[in-house]
């Protein structure tokens, strides 16, 4: 069972279970004759630490690897497809996917493409809402630029945190090779990932759809097999 949990939340869920262990005892010793108010602190116990160990699951998965395909970088729902500019990086137009993350979600981040990694960078920022058109740019996110092993194209993806999502955890640094659906990150609590590719990427995804990181192919890159 403690493997299935990801290790960003193992530290999390030891404490909050210790916490509610000492609240339930706190009650008890207080209110030692009131058993309605016993049960109700034991089911509100137990109803939060299920969820805390449903929204780290890291479920083994099958992953999808496919050279020339874009998987998805993490589980959720396609809010935005679009050709839009990229200044922080490419500085032209790009085709824009975004994956909005709800708290359902398993929120563990993979890499979208194997390669290596053209560049890193993390900005501290506000916490507006995650569908916020202004949140890819003043949002605390980050930018990870993955170079495809042809050195034939470039993938840029972007962590955004949202307003419950206040940490964002990544794993990789500049010149580092990835390969294709490897964990390279975690969000805590509901967020986005945006990736940005060539205009020449075909995309196979559309708004409103949903998706699972490391398996379902978001675009693909023609002449590559």
């Amino acid at each position: 069972m403690f493997r299935i949990i990801h290790k960003e939340g193992r530290t999390i869920l030891a404490i909050f279970g210790l916490l509610l262990v000492a609240l339930n005892i706190v009650l008890q010793r207080m209110f030692p004759e009131d058993l309605s108010l016993h049960i109700i602190a034991l089911v509100v116990s137990l109803g939060a630490l299920f969820f805390v160990l449903y929204f780290f699951r890291n479920p083994k998965r099958l992953l999808f690897i496919e050279e020339g395909a874009i998987i998805a970088p993490a589980d959720g729902k396609i809010v935005v497809v679009e050709e839009t500019d990229e200044p922080e990086y490419f500085g032209d137009r790009r085709i824009q996917v975004s994956i909005f993350m709800s708290v359902k979600n398993v929120h563990v981040n993979r890499t979208p493409i194997g390669g290596q990694v053209k560049y890193f960078r993390y900005h501290p920022g506000k916490y507006l809402v995650a569908w916020h058109p202004k949140s890819s740019t003043e949002n605390e996110r980050t930018t990870l630029v993955i170079e495809d092993n042809d050195d034939q194209v470039e993938i840029l993806m972007r962590q955004i945190a949202g307003t419950v999502a206040r940490r964002i955890k990544f794993y990789v640094e500049e010149g580092e090779d990835v390969s294709q659906g490897a964990e390279f990150g975690f969000i805590k609590f509901g967020s986005r990932v945006d990736l940005f590719l060539p205009l020449h990427a075909i995309v196979e995804v559309t708004p409103g759809q949903k998706v699972k990181g490391g398996q379902t192919v978001i675009a693909r890159i023609p002449g590559k097999h």
